[in-house]
């Protein structure tokens, strides 16, 4: 085993999903992504000031959020 090379082969995996299909389910996700952020943002705003006070917020925090576009995510998906 003295002085003996080895050689790996990495074979990569094809995927069957095309480009577009990829691209579609980027899209996708991205728009579901969209609409639960709205969906949060609105929610959030139908909360009582008790309720916003327990989380920490207050209803200036609620309106500042709630201005923002819907593309406009904390979370950088």
């Amino acid at each position: 085993m003295k002085c003996q090379k080895g050689y790996v082969l990495v074979l990569k995996t094809l995927s069957h999903d095309s480009v577009i299909e990829r691209a579609w389910r980027a899209v996708a996700g991205r728009v579901a992504r969209w609409r639960t952020l709205h969906h949060e943002r609105i929610q959030l705003a139908s909360l009582s000031d008790d309720a916003l006070k327990d989380i920490g917020l207050s209803r200036a925090d609620v309106l500042e959020e709630i201005e923002k576009p819907f593309w406009d995510d904390p979370l950088k998906h």
